[in-house]
């Protein structure tokens, strides 16, 4: 998937990844109802690392098409082309999803 963004030093671009509408008892939840964005999401772009004191930039430890989880309130949204992406720092990643 291309996209019309290039993140810089260490942020990450990423696509939210929609939790289920059910519920686990088996309850359908309707789009009704209020809810909050995702917290995990999969990283379609990368920056090129954090630049370090001596100069060298920090190699990234997510790559594209990773799955994440990431901090709640860290993302910021941009909404290019009707399409939301959150631009998230490297360092507000928690986990990548195996």
């Amino acid at each position: 998937m291309s996209i019309p963004l290039s993140p810089l030093g260490d942020h990450v671009i990423v696509k939210a990844i929609e939790e289920n509408k059910t519920t686990a008892s088996g309850i359908v939840l309707p789009d009704t109802v209020e809810k909050e964005r995702s917290e995990k999401g999969e990283v379609l772009a990368i920056g090129n690392g954090k630049l370090l004191d001596n100069g060298t930039r920090a190699p990234m430890s997510v790559k594209v098409g990773d799955k994440v989880i990431f901090k709640k309130y860290s993302p910021d949204e941009i909404k290019v082309d009707n399409i939301e992406y959150l631009v998230i720092k490297e360092e507000d990643i928690i986990a990548i999803i195996k």
